[in-house]
């Protein structure tokens, strides 16, 4: 039951965000077993999830998002994510 439009949240995501969902599936694959202890790692996600969204990423914001991640500064699993997410409400 998608209300009849036949369109789907994938649809609906793609269409938003230019992102095709298969890539998005074929990134989160990549990640699956990835060492984020490892800064060169880290580095190349950033550099695809940037491709991917084709958004351009600095390398000021590269650093502080590659030290934010060593420093164990962003949540390991969603319910770590939705307790700072509410925090900063």
């Amino acid at each position: 039951m998608n209300g009849g439009g036949g369109v789907s949240l994938f649809d609906k995501f793609e269409k938003k965000t230019g992102v095709k969902m298969d890539e998005v599936f074929k990134l989160a694959q990549s990640l699956q077993g990835a060492n984020f202890k490892d800064e060169k790692t880290i580095r190349n996600v950033i550099k695809k999830v940037s491709s991917l969204a084709n958004r351009p990423v600095s390398k000021e914001k590269e650093n502080m998002i590659v030290k934010a991640i060593l420093d164990g500064k962003v949540p390991k699993d969603m319910a770590s994510m939705e307790k700072m997410m509410k925090k900063k409400k």
